[in-house]
């Protein structure tokens, strides 16, 4: 967390006067990334740049060949993520470095790769002599093997190797020499027609090092900005393709040879496939976009303009926190950034109300959550999504539109009824900002009803995200907060720094799935599936529902998805699930796995600043967001909740499920205009589920129930118990 988020969390005790959202937009500085200062910080800070003015121009004036602007877009990343990230804890003074003999080791390492890289360009020059391919000898002793030692080594020692913040350890320069060696020479190879030859064993061994020393380099930047848990997945999908042979039953498969693995992981059935198409086109431009928008202090806008909305309402901080959470998170690709950037300034204030630590941290977690369903946006993994489909963008956020309302009505009933069961008090008319005030200001909402309307109006995603990026700097123009030549260039830094974590998560995704497009352990998941279901097809989701949390656990929502998709989805289409609905039944559970104990990402960074326990707040969310573990279910039994259907059909299955959610709300929360008895809460339960359902006759069944439970309550309660604020 960042040391403005620190403060603001210590000090929002003191808070007694107008609550006013200041630094939302900042964005939280990691424990292992380097802070440079002077010519270091206008090195890396130029490079943010152009990485970020490669894309723009790349993706609307001169395009590349596909697979050289996708490796170019990963060396990018590489070269950025090491200069930025650190590969162990920082030494707290020049002292308190690294011993010189582990220093001048580093610099040794930078001999090979060095070496690797200068091979490179004399093999470019010898193709373009005419050569038809390099000699296998050159190959290996000149570029492979001196390539490998100075990946592995310069791994190996980033993780001893202590230097000051402010400076830039030798062993990162060794990874980033070999990022560029590595790319390189597979734009030279990938350039000629030794492209058609990966996979088979005419193949250049080259090829095979280059893509082990990227896998390497991918993996080790993973771990550094998203944790060990996509590292040990993907570890666990290479270690099967060589030990898979020898496995029985449906696990093995014939095997794959080291050289012709490699040599076809590192294209587009692999790591250069959908994940990276995505990451280097859709998402790469709407970080530019949220950067636009940070830039610009609309994030600090959406937060006071929730607050102004939603804050006296009782428990008022909580509801800031819901719509807070969704706007943010519409143009946040991670659940736990969502959290850090709003949560640091809700959850103080939510515990200021009354709210203990752990429904504070709770109600965050499931709210930023909820802000990667939510439309037109949904995060990064709706573009994934549209990318593997093939079904149009606007379709997949127009479907996205019911779910996300139930999803965040049952977040928001679950935060009323608990405020009501507590007797929790809203904030007071001189503790929020001013709603006259902001909406003289609700020109800032400019760029995302852009965005809106040009997607709708039929241009493609990128025009759409390029219009809407140029469109934040206009109108920050008529603001408090004008962005000039300096500003604009600050947003692009951000967003090539911003861009690192999701780009090396994407293409460690497309490692595994490059393992499963391989191996075909895919084919086999989905004939486990098809026997599954010939016992029962609710048996089939079940079994679906929980492979795709598990391998969500303690990813981001991007790789979670794009993980569970080539595992999970094919696998449901084959037992008749229409492939819309297969996807989002899949990406509905990817993204609830944030807040699914007992790795949940969300709930650990909610808890991190509640202060309270990171279990206990990860059981609270995951009964905050219970919704989201039944709905999915109902897409398969009511394809109308995807907009499949007649509008009467939508209509109704859109406004019953949404009744039924607030029942399911009032059996958790035990409250129902007033306290309820646990056989009520039974009845509750079950009226609940037969609205959710979405057939005719269960949604007469659970209104009768719905109807009769307030008659009831009105009743004994009196009307002092009002309808829910």
């Amino acid at each position: 967390m960042s040391q403005h988020s620190q403060s603001r969390d210590e000090g929002a005790d003191d808070v007694v006067q107008s609550v006013n959202a200041d630094g939302v937009d900042e964005v939280a500085v990691e424990s292992n990334r380097r802070l440079y200062g002077g010519w270091q910080w206008w090195l890396f800070g130029t490079l943010a740049i152009v990485y970020s003015l490669f894309h723009l121009v790349s993706l609307n004036l001169y395009p590349l060949e596909t697979w050289s602007f996708r490796i170019l877009h990963i060396a990018g990343a590489l070269i950025l993520g090491y200069g930025f990230y650190a590969g162990t804890q920082f030494a707290e003074t020049p002292q308190a470095r690294s011993s010189a003999w582990l220093r001048w080791l580093s610099y040794a390492m930078l001999i090979p790769a060095l070496y690797a890289l200068v091979r490179v360009a004399m093999m470019y020059q010898t193709m373009n002599d005419g050569a038809m391919r390099i000699a296998p000898e050159i190959e290996a002793w000149h570029f492979g093997y001196p390539l490998l030692l100075a990946t592995v080594a310069g791994i190996v020692l980033s993780w001893s190797y202590r230097q000051v913040r402010d400076g830039l350890s030798p062993a990162d320069a060794v990874l980033m020499v070999c990022s560029l060696a590595v790319a390189g020479y597979l734009l030279v190879m990938f350039n000629s027609q030794l492209r058609a030859s990966t996979g088979t064993p005419f193949a250049p061994m080259g090829i095979s090092y280059a893509a082990i020393a990227g896998s390497l380099l991918i993996l080790e930047l993973t771990r550094r900005v998203a944790g060990l848990a996509l590292v040990v997945i993907s570890t666990i999908f290479l270690v099967y393709v060589f030990v898979g042979p020898h496995l029985p039953g449906f696990l093995g498969y014939p095997g794959l040879s080291v050289g012709r693995f490699f040599s076809q992981v590192y294209t587009d059935a692999g790591i250069l496939g959908p994940t990276t198409a995505v990451s280097s086109t859709y998402i790469i431009l709407f970080i530019i976009f949220a950067a636009f928008l940070q830039a610009s202090k609309v994030g600090d806008y959406f937060v006071n303009f929730a607050f102004a909305a939603a804050g006296r309402a009782r428990g008022g901080p909580a509801k800031v926190s819901i719509f807070a959470s969704g706007l943010m998170g519409m143009i946040n690709g991670t659940s736990a950034g969502n959290v850090v950037s709003t949560g640091s300034l809700t959850i103080p204030l939510m515990k200021k109300v009354g709210y203990p630590p752990r429904s504070a941290g709770a109600i965050e977690a499931a709210a930023s959550t909820g802000g990667q369903i939510m439309p037109p946006i949904m995060g990064a993994g709706a573009f994934i999504m549209a990318e593997i489909t093939g079904i149009p963008y606007t379709e997949i956020a127009i479907a996205a539109l019911i779910p996300a309302i139930l999803y965040f009505a049952s977040v928001y009933f679950m935060v009323d009824f608990e405020a009501a069961r507590k007797g929790m008090r809203g904030m007071r008319k001189d503790e929020i900002p001013r709603f006259s005030k902001l909406v003289k200001q609700v020109y800032l909402f400019a760029p995302i009803i852009i965005l809106i309307a040009a997607l709708f109006m039929g241009y493609s995603v990128i025009r759409a995200g390029t219009l809407a990026t140029a469109s934040a700097a206009v109108v920050s123009w008529v603001s408090p907060n004008k962005m000039g030549i300096r500003a604009i260039l600050r947003a692009l830094q951000l967003a090539g720094t911003m861009s690192i974590q999701i780009i090396a998560v994407c293409a460690c995704a497309g490692l595994i799935v490059g393992v499963i497009a391989l191996t075909g352990v895919g084919a086999r998941f989905s004939s486990l599936l098809l026997g599954l279901a010939g016992v029962s097809q609710l048996l089939a989701l079940v079994f679906a529902m929980c492979i795709s949390i598990l391998l969500g656990m303690g990813m981001p929502t991007t790789a979670a998805y794009a993980v569970a998709a080539s595992v999970v989805a094919p696998g449901l289409i084959d037992i008749g699930i229409q492939p819309l609905v297969a996807h989002f039944f899949v990406f509905y559970f990817a993204v609830v796995s944030a807040i699914t104990p007992p790795v949940a990402l969300a709930s650990y960074a909610a808890a991190g600043i509640s202060g309270d326990n990171a279990m206990g707040t990860s059981m609270a969310s995951f009964k905050i967001g219970l919704a989201a573990f039944i709905v999915p279910f109902m897409f398969f039994y009511s394809p109308a909740m995807l907009m499949e259907g007649s509008w009467l059909q939508i209509l109704r299955v859109g406004v019953t499920a949404t009744l039924g959610i607030v029942l399911l709300s009032a059996t958790v929360q035990a409250w129902f205009f007033g306290p309820v008895k646990a056989w009520q809460r039974l009845v509750m339960l079950i009226g609940a589920l037969c609205m959710i359902y979405g057939g005719i006759y269960t949604d007469i069944i659970g209104l009768m129930i719905g109807v009769g439970l307030y008659a009831m309550q009105r009743t004994r309660n009196g009307a002092s118990t009002a309808t829910p604020s």
